[in-house]
């Protein structure tokens, strides 16, 4: 009997907890099995901030999940509009981490990834010191450049040592796995030199190895269904949805995606407005983030009855929610191309929908949309334009053309970028690395 490797995996929040890193994680370890003997060391579940009595009582906490070991750290709970509390949160699980480490034996690989920011590839090298083990730093977002791109912090001696912490853990991974073609370019520009290579006091500085490999959603979980769907009709009826043309936002209500700026824009289409084929037009929020009150308040300050908000929905019930839009969004801000990839196309595409895509010209996604001409894009920032394709959207309600859009999207969704393909890579990287 062949004994399997071992893997470590470092992971800020890991299921139940509904952060979309956690939820690839998991779907990432369980694909693993067959390969890995797999350890994950994450928080115990508080992605919302609150933590259940029953992870209050020790420092520590084992479990056994569909065969993956994971050795959860407790942590102290937290507001996401509290700065200092969301510190002391992400210290609490960095310094927790670093001590859970000698707590799991023998590891042959460390896997870490890019969260929290700058942390995450910190815990990642420190695990392949202590374990003396191969380490594969997976990059889901690039720090400082988000906190850059969307000027969270001007300071540049903050965002100059987070550069050299975060260069740091990639010049000392085994191996960069990024989830964007335009990441890949951002992660070898952070090593170029006038000569291609950066070089300080005479050392020369290459850019560690590095491989793409998108993110993916479970095609087995999430796929298209009629509209008469009696949970996807029940969903639209819960929220008044029932009856109307939906373009839909499902997912993180953050700081990286301008929608302060696109509620604007959509104040143009006004209460009544209808789509070709009759229906009222209804603009739908689903999830929860930092930007989430302020969008309820210009909503209410300006009379806009055709936006709607909806709490996150549990994960056995996203395919009922993502099926129920008639269209999508799919958006970042202005600078983060190369910076971070929004993940929740993958679950667009699975369902069949058309993307009303904002996003940089050569980033991941855009390249995705146009290359199976499954939407319509253009550049954060171009708000006449974002208005000219909704209203083209609006106009072409229920016709072949926008159907089509979503099912090009699925077939090569289907074809090339499964959960299985994805998790095979994964295995097959990091043991050649």
């Amino acid at each position: 009997m062949v004994t399997k490797k071992r893997l470590l995996i470092y992971a800020h929040y890991y299921v139940p907890d509904t952060a979309s890193t956690g939820q690839i994680l998991k779907e990432l370890a369980e694909g693993m099995l067959d390969t890995f003997d797999i350890t994950v060391i994450c928080v115990v579940p508080s992605y919302l901030g609150t933590i259940e009595d029953k992870y209050k009582m020790q420092k520590y906490y084992k479990e056994n999940i569909n065969g993956v070991k994971v050795l959860r750290i407790r942590v102290p709970e937290f507001s996401k509009t509290n700065k200092m509390s969301r510190i002391k949160n992400i210290l609490g699980y960095f310094f927790g981490a670093m001590a859970a480490t000698f707590k799991v034996g023998k590891q042959d690989y460390v896997f870490s990834i890019s969260q929290p920011p700058i942390l995450g590839g910190l815990i990642g090298v420190w695990g392949k010191w202590i374990k003396h083990a191969k380490y594969i730093y997976n990059i889901q977002d690039f720090n400082p450049e988000q906190v850059l791109a969307v000027e969270y912090s001007k300071n540049r001696l903050i965002t100059g040592a987070m550069m050299w912490f975060d260069k740091f853990s990639c010049g000392r991974s085994d191996l960069v796995i990024t989830v964007g073609r335009d990441l890949v370019e951002t992660l070898n520009g952070r090593f170029k030199g006038k000569n291609g290579i950066a070089a300080k006091n005479g050392v020369v500085k290459k850019a560690p190895k590095s491989v793409l490999i998108n993110n993916w959603i479970d095609e087995k979980k999430i796929y298209p269904l009629e509209a008469d769907h009696p949970k996807v009709v029940e969903f639209e009826k819960q929220y008044g949805l029932d009856g109307k043309f939906i373009i839909m936002y499902s997912g993180n209500i953050g700081l990286y995606y301008d929608l302060e700026n696109l509620l604007k824009v959509i104040e143009k289409f006004k209460s009544g407005t209808r789509s070709a084929d009759g229906r009222e037009v209804v603009f739908s929020f689903v999830g929860a983030g930092s930007v989430l009150d302020k969008l309820v308040m210009y909503k209410e300050k300006h009379h806009m009855d055709n936006v709607v908000f909806i709490p996150y929905q549990a994960k056995e019930d996203l395919i009922y929610s993502l099926n129920a839009g008639d269209v999508h969004w799919c958006v970042n801000a202005k600078g983060i191309k190369g910076v971070s990839c929004p993940s929740k196309y993958y679950g667009l595409a699975a369902c069949g929908k058309p993307v009303l895509g904002v996003l940089e010209s050569g980033s991941e996604v855009r390249c995705l949309i146009e290359e199976t001409q499954g939407g319509l894009c253009c550049e954060p920032g171009e708000y006449g334009e974002v208005e000219k394709n909704i209203r083209w959207f609006i106009e072409k309600a229920g016709s072949g053309e926008v159907i089509s859009m979503g099912q090009r999207g699925h077939e090569y969704l289907i074809e090339n970028l499964t959960r299985e393909m994805s998790v095979r890579k994964y295995a097959e990287e990091i043991l050649g690395c």
